[in-house]
């Protein structure tokens, strides 16, 4: 089992950028594939990145190809989300998620997630 915190996020103009940071416990880290979703008030929560295991594998949504970032540090049991040229659309609640072996874009895949951090972008 692995238990996961988000941090980073926060207000920010359209345009700017912020770092998310999702932080895991144990020592099987690098055993588990693990994803970024986001939901805004009254929506679905949807897929923003994925990264495998390893590292070598990711995949963004359209919504974010050319903005976001994933990427990870097994050895520091963290996953981080680096996002550029953020969009008032931007704005919602993200949530790292984890899942043993192969990465997925489905959120029901997923059995553990962190709390979750807002992250809000001004016009």
């Amino acid at each position: 089992q692995v238990q996961l915190v988000e941090s980073g996020g926060g207000l920010v103009q359209a345009g700017g950028s912020l770092r998310l940071s999702c932080a895991a416990s144990g020592r099987t880290f690098s055993m588990y594939a693990v994803g970024w979703f986001r939901q805004a008030p009254g929506q679905e929560r949807e897929f923003v990145a994925l990264i495998s295991r390893g590292g070598g594998n990711t995949v963004n949504a359209d919504s974010v190809k050319g903005r976001f970032t994933i990427s990870r540090d097994n050895a520091k049991n963290t996953v981080s989300l680096q996002m550029n040229s953020l969009k008032p659309e931007d704005t919602a609640v993200y949530y790292c998620a984890a899942r043993l072996t192969e990465y997925s874009s489905r959120r029901y895949e997923y059995p553990y997630w962190g709390q979750g951090t807002q992250v809000t972008v001004s016009s």
